[in-house]
């Protein structure tokens, strides 16, 4: 399946409130559940696939009762998919197309998704060079999802990196290996 890469849209974060509201409106009973746009969406400037991240973030005993919330609006819930910390969810509809993840807060995906759409919102220069690498991954009609992801990897360690202080040198690997279990 080709990947499709696009250029930033301004509509991305009108569409990622509309749907905040929604969520949050739904987690109402959740207490400290915070709704987060992450992923190449939320940081402006940068192209990308045409999809919205949300990391809806609680405390881990507030885990059980979100992913109630949300199922309760009609989102199904598919398990955390290998990654712990991690509950994913397929909307109940694609308007707009997203991903919704409930997620431990603190956890290592949540400091790695809010690390590195942080790091890429105040350097331009790492903006560019992401952008540039899905772009050119993007380019290749037999890209496949896993191959991507790889394909990226070595950018958004030095992404992470640029987060100085926030991953040790072992939580640097687990990530590389999560995105490219064979590199």
């Amino acid at each position: 399946m080709a990947i499709t890469v696009v250029p930033y849209s301004a509509d991305w974060p009108v569409r990622f409130e509309r749907l905040a509201g929604t969520l949050r409106a739904a987690l109402r009973g959740v207490p400290g559940a915070v709704v987060e746009h992450v992923g190449s969406t939320s940081v402006p400037g940068l192209a990308a696939k045409p999809v919205l991240d949300v990391d809806v973030i609680v405390p881990g005993r507030d885990v059980p009762g979100a992913v109630a919330a949300l199922a309760a609006v009609g989102y199904v819930h598919r398990g955390d998919l290998g990654v712990a910390g991690r509950e994913a969810f397929r909307a109940p509809d694609e308007d707009p197309a997203r991903h919704v993840y409930v997620c431990t807060r603190g956890t290592l995906n949540v400091r790695n998704h809010l690390a590195v759409r942080d790091v890429l919102r105040r350097r331009p220069d790492l903006r560019e060079e992401y952008g540039a690498v899905k772009l050119a991954l993007a380019a290749d009609p037999r890209m496949d999802v896993a191959a991507y992801l790889a394909g990226k990897t070595a950018v958004l360690q030095k992404v992470l990196a640029a987060a100085t202080g926030e991953f040790t040198e072992e939580e640097l690997l687990r990530i590389r290996r999560l995105n490219d279990p064979e590199g």
